[in-house]
């Protein structure tokens, strides 16, 4: 490492409060140095050292259009010079924000009226849940204000996104969930099904089970149900057959609101525009971050339809002002970076290369991992996939968690120079790479893969 590299170790081991960090592994240097990211380029980052790596997560599913894309950079650079800042409070705005609303309201799946903006997805998900309770306190029912979310869905870490993600370690120590947000079955065929079940069946059981939920709390108690199109950090899931159908039926039902989260599927990476497209998904709210500005700059959204948006405005002459917001919606720097993105992902039509790209990458994963000992389910969608590790495919017989096998392929995955995510909540090894990614880099990513795996898996034979 060098001088500039042990100083920069050195500063962050003293003043850095890392996420997802072994506080004390960290600070005693158990754990290591810190990766310092010096530069990156396409699907590369490298690091200070001057080693490269595939970035094959994205970084958090977020680098869309790969890094080093100049457009982005000078877009933003062209703002800053001309206006940094300037809030969006009392119908203030910009060029780039109302450019890029009126553009999101019409490439939007469903009947979107407005947008409004955060700098995260936990946060767009925190105004969400607000807006469930704003709107139907304004239409008059007080008591319509919980949130049925998913076991092992993924929302944010803020206090009510962190209670709607439906992960324990997310909760543990930190007094959440709070009150009024449920959490229902998770739709993952694999784990969930029972014997002999098809997936048109067990999609229909959960949809069941969602329903008694409601009943069992009411239906006048609840106000919205949120969820992934496709089930990201809870293990890069796609929807059984007929789930979607048989979910938003018993939303209509009840009149629940669907809040899509397309933080990790907006913008292309299921290999349509949203995962609401894909999966003829109807929603009330749409939450999006990431992709919106392939992460070159903090920007979120929350896209509010009609329907809500109708009740919010009748109600404006009662209540006054909507009275919610943050110094940063709407920042000028963010909007035009959001327009430089979504300008690439239009003329490189980065939903079709998600598309066939990825339609390429789930084959060469499926015939590359499919039939190996270890492996119980290989799965995915466009450019996002998992394989699913297990000790005895036939029995589906977990590893002991003490092998800790999906972060010891990780490893091995990063060793070789390949960043592949090891998932929560099992043995499981995760992709999310750029929506730029090429055939011959998917069979870099694939070679890399399966190395790890073959390692990991004759250690354990041993």
């Amino acid at each position: 490492m060098s001088t500039n590299s042990t100083h920069t170790a050195t500063l962050d081991k003293a003043s850095v409060l890392h996420p997802f960090t072994q506080l004390k592994d960290y600070a005693t240097g158990k754990a290591g140095d810190p990766t310092i990211v010096d530069t990156a380029k396409g699907i590369r980052i490298k690091d200070s050292t001057g080693r490269e790596y595939i970035d094959g997560f994205a970084g958090l599913y977020c680098v869309n259009v790969g890094y080093g894309r100049t457009e982005v950079a000078e877009a933003i650079t062209k703002q800053a010079y001309r206006l940094a800042y300037y809030h969006s409070y009392a119908a203030h705005t910009t060029d780039e924000l109302a450019i890029l609303s009126d553009r999101l309201v019409k490439m939007a799946p469903g009947k979107m009226s407005k947008v409004f903006y955060g700098m995260s997805g936990s946060d767009a998900n925190e105004t969400n849940a607000k807006l469930v309770w704003y709107y139907n306190n304004l239409r008059g029912k007080p008591g319509k204000k919980k949130i049925i979310s998913r076991q092992r869905g993924y929302h944010g870490c803020s206090v009510v996104s962190g209670s709607m993600t439906g992960m324990s370690f997310y909760h543990d120590h930190m007094d959440l969930p709070v009150a009024n947000i449920l959490h229902t079955g998770v739709p993952h065929y694999y784990w969930g099904s029972q014997e002999g079940e098809t997936e048109l069946e067990f999609s229909r059981r959960r949809a069941s089970e969602l329903e008694a939920m409601i009943l069992s709390e009411g239906p006048d108690t609840v106000g919205a149900f949120i969820a992934e199109p496709v089930l990201g950090t809870g293990g890069i899931t796609p929807p059984p057959e007929g789930y979607w159908a048989a979910i938003q039926e018993v939303l209509r039902k009840y009149d629940v609101l669907l809040i899509a989260d397309e933080v990790i599927t907006g913008f292309g990476r299921t290999g349509a525009l949203f995962g609401s497209d894909k999966y003829s998904i109807e929603p009330d709210l749409i939450t999006v971050a990431k992709g919106l500005t392939s992460a070159y700059f903090p920007l979120s959204g929350s896209i509010v339809g009609e329907k809500v948006y109708k009740v919010l405005e009748d109600g404006a002459d009662r209540v006054g002002a909507f009275s919610h917001g943050y110094t940063y919606s709407g920042h000028p720097i963010g909007a035009a970076a959001a327009n430089a993105v979504l300008d690439i992902v239009e003329r490189e039509n980065l939903p079709g290369n998600a598309h066939e790209v990825g339609s390429y990458f789930q084959e060469q994963l499926r015939n590359t991992f499919g039939h190996l000992p270890i492996v119980g389910e290989v799965r995915g969608v466009g450019l996002m996939a998992a394989i699913e590790l297990v000790a005895d495919p036939s029995s589906k017989t977990r590893f002991e968690p003490q092998l800790k096998v999906g972060a010891r392929i990780s490893k091995a995955a990063r060793d070789r120079g390949l960043i592949a995510r090891a998932m929560p909540h099992g043995d499981i090894l995760g992709f999310a790479p750029p929506l730029i990614t090429t055939r011959s880099e998917i069979d870099e990513i694939v070679q890399i893969a399966e190395t790890a795996v073959r390692e990991v898996m004759d250690e354990l034979s041993r």
